[in-house]
């Protein structure tokens, strides 16, 4: 198993490196000893990665340390070959790649710390749970909901909301939550396909600048089927019971809803500044972070002047502090995300990924080779795995890299550790969402994804 693993890592990140060897005269090392070391690297770090739950080592710290030695594999290599200037541009190129990536995804993490903070996720679960739906109508509620939160906030946040409702509602029936979770794992997926700000995926594709902002909303009809399918089939194994409402009210904090206008004011401006101006979108997600800094100022101020007149502010405790927000990100992921580009990066380098290119692209054709990175990010994480299509760069039209967007975006459902959100909702519903049983529901959902790609082909082809 750890063979196929690393073999099919490998299969993966080979295009891209071919490709930076043709672009910048760069030496083939995909025969040389250090090139076979830093596959073996990567392999051992995604290995750690994927074994997170069992040993208990963050995920950052294997890829980062990858990435550091890889990349002082390859400039060793060039300093003997007299080209040091050459190495040092490719990872300031890679550098670049990451910054952009992770300084929208801070931005984006800060806003949802902040609604977070100001309870609008809170009341939004009392809301669903005040209400008293049964089960299947529950189970329908909450996977409509994460399919069509996560285009705006990322899939695992979406999950991890979705699934407390369920827990809080019936969390003693295990066969409801079982089945409710991985209904919210595939519907979370498949929602965040047809967004940039959905996947990180998705995000990757849109800052190239490969695929429109708005030409990802053609993935919407196809999304739908994806999450319909397996929902459909899994909802007359619902147990028809209705369980007892809470009363419960919990109330948003003060600027709650003005940070929600604000959140999309932000995206407005991100994409405005790509699609009218021609700027980096990174660069309309900080002016955003700027709305909300100012906001937080008026918060705190008015704060202050309340309690300096001993005038109650219902429903704030303690003033608002935006920084706060920013150190409350995940920071984990986002120096993960790092670990991957620079260690893809490295490996597309080498020359690795534009020989993997050829062989999945050139000789399977892209329809196939795009199934087969979807069903690839059911085992690997599919960031790796869209960062080396990007970074191989093949010569395919609008309708299939929408394809490839959408399989890895959903193809991650296919197993409760192929996702971020089923990983996640593993440890928050441990015990009732299980690998074994997410598997047990596996053909309906491969049925779904099949169906996803067919409405895709028949509709955007």
């Amino acid at each position: 198993m750890t063979a196929c693993i690393i073999s099919l890592i490998a299969l993966c990140l080979l295009p891209l490196t071919t490709v930076a060897a043709t672009l910048t005269g760069a030496p083939d090392l995909t025969a040389h000893p250090v090139g076979y070391l830093a596959l073996v690297i990567f392999a051992l770090a995604y290995l750690f990665v994927m074994a997170e739950e069992f040993v208990h080592l963050r995920k950052s710290k294997p890829v980062i340390i990858a990435a550091g030695v890889i990349w002082c594999l390859i400039a060793y290599v060039y300093a003997q070959n007299g080209q040091s200037a050459l190495v040092e541009a490719a990872a300031r190129h890679n550098l670049l790649e990451y910054s952009e990536l992770m300084l929208f995804l801070l931005v984006a993490m800060t806003y949802i710390n902040a609604l977070e903070e100001r309870r609008v996720f809170d009341a939004l679960r009392s809301w669903l749970i005040r209400k008293g739906f049964d089960f299947r109508a529950l189970f329908w509620m909450t996977g409509v909901l994460a399919f069509l939160i996560s285009p705006i906030a990322d899939n695992l946040t979406t999950a991890l909301l979705m699934c407390a409702v369920v827990l809080a509602v019936g969390g003693d029936n295990r066969r409801f939550v079982m089945l409710a979770c991985i209904n919210i794992v595939v519907a979370a997926n498949a929602g965040g396909a047809f967004s940039p700000f959905g996947d990180i995926t998705t995000l990757m594709v849109w800052q190239r600048g490969i695929v429109d902002f708005f030409t990802f909303f053609k993935l919407f009809v196809p999304a739908v089927v994806n999450f319909l399918i397996p929902a459909l089939l899994m909802h007359f194994a619902i147990p028809n019971l209705k369980p007892a409402a809470s009363t419960e009210i919990v109330p948003m904090q003060r600027g709650a809803r003005r940070m929600i206008a604000l959140f999309l004011l932000t995206i407005i401006t991100a994409v405005s500044f790509h699609n009218f101006l021609h700027l980096p979108p990174v660069l309309g997600m900080l002016t955003g972070l700027g709305y909300l800094q100012l906001f937080g100022f008026y918060l705190r101020r008015s704060h202050q002047r309340g309690h300096a007149h001993q005038v109650a502010l219902v429903g704030e405790m303690t003033p608002f502090d935006v920084f706060n927000q920013v150190a409350r990100a995940e920071w984990d992921t986002l120096l993960f995300f790092y670990g991957v580009i620079l260690c893809v990066g490295g490996l597309g380098q080498l020359g690795y990924l534009a020989l993997a290119s050829d062989v999945i692209y050139s000789q399977w054709g892209a329809t196939l080779a795009n199934i087969t990175v979807g069903l690839l990010s059911a085992i690997v994480d599919n960031i790796p795995v869209m960062f080396a299509v990007l970074t191989m760069n093949p010569n395919m039209d609008e309708t299939q890299w929408l394809l490839v967007t959408l399989t890895a975006g959903v193809g991650g459902s296919l197993l409760s550790i192929g996702s971020a959100a089923g990983v996640a909702l593993m440890g928050q519903a441990r015990g009732a969402y299980t690998f074994f049983g997410h598997l047990k529901w596996m053909p309906a959902i491969a049925l779904g994804y099949a169906a996803s790609i067919a409405v895709h082909l028949w509709l955007n082809s």
